[in-house]
C-alpha cells in the first residue's frame, strides 16, 4: 500500500499531504471542525476518498455521534477504495500523524485555495473547447465565461440554491428587526421620497421594480433623483466579514445604466437636481454667478458620492448583467438602474425573434440577475400609444409594451403621470369658458405628479402624489398637514432638500 503523501498529482494543482494531515487533526479533536472555514466541504479535495472521508466525519459530528477510526472502518466497508489504502490501518495512520490544531486549520485554508485554482483550470479548459464553436456568438461565450468566473469568485454560493426554511425565517427576521430600529420603519432602501417609501417600504433587495411611463412623464428624472438620494445617503461601517470590509448602514451604492442619455446628460439632470439651477438655464448659459457657485458646489458633493453611469446604449442583456456583476465585485453595489429596458437587445441578430420572447428574456434576465446580487433593481419602460387615445390618461398594467412578461416578472409597478403634462397640450381659446376651467384645472395640477403603484407583490396598490419641478426635474415630498403643524404653522416641503 502506498501512502497518498508520496503522491504527486500531475497536471493541476493539489496538495494530498495537507489532505491527509487535516483529516488526521480532525479524528484526534473532532472540536477542530467549528473552527474550520465554513466554506470548506469534502468537494474542496482532491482525493475522491478523502472527499467522502471527510464528508462522513461531518455528518457524523453534524449527528452528535462519536467519530473514530474503528467507527468509520465500518462505514467505510462496501467503499471499493477503502481496501486499496489500507483500511482501518490508514485511518489509524492518519490519527496517529495528526499535526497540531493550527497547523490543521492552515492546511484547510490550502485545500480550498488549491480547489478554487483546480475549477480554474477547469473553466478555463472549458472556455478554450467552446470558443472554438462556429455556431454560438462570440458574445454568448464571453458572458458564459464571465457569469462561470463570477460564481466561482463567489465560492459556490449560488449553487447551494436550497436552504432550511428556519434560515429563511431567520433571515426575514433580521428584516424585520432592521425596519423596526430604522427611521421610517422600512426594510429597504430609502429613495427619500416620504409618501412612496412609505407606499412599498422602500427598495426590497431582490426585487425587480418597473417604473413607466410615456414620454416626457419624467420616469428619467425620477429614477435620477431616487438613485442620486440613495447613493448622497450612503453610510457604511467597517465589517471585516463584509464584502471589500464595510457593511451598508444608510443609503446604498448606485448604478445607472444610461442606454438612451449620455453620461453627461445624466450628469446634468443630476447637478440641476442637487443645485436646483434649472437644466435648462445651464444647456443655453444662462446662468449667473451665483448659479454657477451653486453648480460647483453640487460638482463637489456628486464626485464624493457613489454613484456610477454606464452610458453604452443597445448593450446585451448578457453583457449588461456581466458589467454589473463586475461592479458589484469591484466597488460594491445596493442598487440598479437601467434606462431604459426596450433598449436592450438579445439573441444574435441572426434570426427573427418575437418581440415579447425578447422583453421576457429581459427582464427575466434582470429579476435572476436582482436575486443573484441580493440588490434592488429599478428599470426604465415605455408605455404603448394606446394611452393617448383615452380620456382618462392614468396608465394600466395593460398599457405596458410586451406587457406579459414584465408584468409577471416584475414585484412592484409604478407608472409616472403628470396631468399638467396633458393640460398644457390642450388650452383652450384664451377667453372663453372653458379657457378660465382649464386655468383653474393647472393651477391645481401645476407643481404635482402621481407615482401609481399598479403592481406590488410587498403590499398595497395605489396612487402615490409627489411635487415636481420642471426647471430642474426634480420630484420631492408635497407638504403634508404633520409637517404644517410641526412648524407651527408654516409648511415644509421635503425631496432631498
Amino acid at each position: 500500500m502506498t501512502d497518498p503523501r508520496d503522491a504527486a498529482a500531475p497536471g493541476l494543482p493539489s496538495n494530498v499531504p495537507a489532505e491527509c494531515d487535516l483529516l488526521g487533526a480532525i479524528l484526534y479533536d473532532t472540536g477542530l471542525m467549528e473552527r474550520l472555514p465554513d466554506r470548506l466541504r469534502g468537494a474542496h479535495f482532491f482525493e475522491p476518498f478523502h472527499q467522502r472521508l471527510f464528508d462522513a466525519i461531518t455528518e457524523a459530528v453534524t449527528a452528535g455521534r462519536s467519530v473514530s477510526p474503528s467507527l468509520l472502518a465500518d462505514t467505510f466497508a462496501t467503499d471499493p477504495a477503502f481496501p486499496d489504502f489500507g483500511g482501518a490501518a490508514y485511518l489509524f495512520g492518519l490519527l496517529d500523524k495528526a499535526p497540531a490544531a493550527r497547523v490543521a486549520i492552515d492546511c484547510a485554508r490550502s485545500i480550498i485555495d488549491l480547489a478554487t485554482r483546480r475549477d480554474l483550470v477547469r473553466i478555463a479548459d472549458q472556455i478554450s473547447a467552446e470558443a472554438l464553436d462556429p455556431d454560438k456568438p462570440a458574445l454568448d461565450h464571453v458572458a458564459a465565461a464571465e457569469n462561470a468566473l463570477f460564481t466561482l469568485a463567489e465560492s459556490g454560493e449560488q449553487a447551494s440554491a436550497v436552504f432550511a426554511f428556519s434560515d429563511a425565517v431567520d433571515g426575514a427576521m433580521e428584516m424585520i428587526e432592521a425596519a423596526f430600529k430604522r427611521d421610517g420603519k422600512l426594510s429597504g432602501l430609502a429613495t427619500d421620497l416620504i409618501d412612496l417609501d412609505q407606499k412599498i417600504g422602500g427598495l426590497h433587495p431582490s426585487d425587480l421594480l418597473i417604473l413607466a411611463g410615456r414620454p416626457s412623464m419624467g420616469k428619467t428624472a425620477l429614477a435620477t433623483n431616487i438613485g442620486f438620494n440613495v447613493a448622497r445617503a450612503y453610510r457604511f461601517e467597517t465589517d471585516p466579514d463584509a464584502p471589500h470590509g464595510r457593511r451598508t448602514t444608510a443609503g446604498g451604492r448606485v448604478m445607472f445604466s444610461s442606454l438612451e442619455m449620455s453620461k453627461e446628460q445624466l450628469a446634468q439632470r443630476i447637478l440641476a437636481d442637487a443645485s436646483g439651477v434649472s437644466s435648462d438655464k445651464m444647456r443655453k448659459g444662462y446662468i449667473t454667478r451665483e448659479d454657477f457657485g451653486r453648480i460647483r458646489e453640487a460638482r463637489d458633493l456628486i464626485r464624493s458620492i457613489p454613484l456610477h453611469i454606464d452610458e453604452t446604449g443597445g448593450i446585451h442583456i448578457a453583457k449588461l448583467c456581466a458589467r454589473v456583476r463586475r461592479q458589484h465585485r469591484r466597488e460594491g453595489l445596493d442598487l440598479l438602474i437601467v434606462d431604459y429596458l426596450q433598449l436592450c437587445t438579445t439573441g444574435d441578430g441572426r434570426g427573427q425573434r418575437n418581440r415579447t420572447q425578447e422583453v421576457s428574456e429581459i427582464t427575466g434576465a434582470l429579476k435572476a440577475l436582482a436575486k443573484e446580487l441580493g440588490i434592488p433593481i429599478i428599470a426604465l419602460s415605455q408605455l404603448s400609444r394606446q394611452v393617448e387615445s383615452r380620456d382618462d390618461k392614468r396608465p394600466m398594467l395593460s398599457d405596458l409594451r410586451e406587457s406579459g412578461s414584465i408584468e409577471q416578472d416584475a414585484d412592484c409597478v409604478m407608472f409616472v403621470y403628470r396631468e399638467s403634462y396633458y393640460l398644457g397640450r390642450s388650452e383652450p381659446k384664451p377667453g372663453s369658458a372653458a379657457h378660465l376651467e382649464w386655468t383653474e384645472a393647472m393651477t391645481l395640477a401645476h407643481g404635482q405628479a402621481e407615482v401609481i403603484v399598479g403592481k406590488q407583490r410587498h403590499g398595497p396598490i395605489g396612487t402615490v402624489r409627489l411635487s415636481f419641478d420642471d426647471n430642474t426635474t426634480r420630484f420631492g415630498n408635497l407638504a403634508r398637514q404633520t409637517d404644517y403643524e410641526a412648524q407651527g404653522g408654516r409648511f415644509s416641503y421635503g425631496g432631498g432638500e
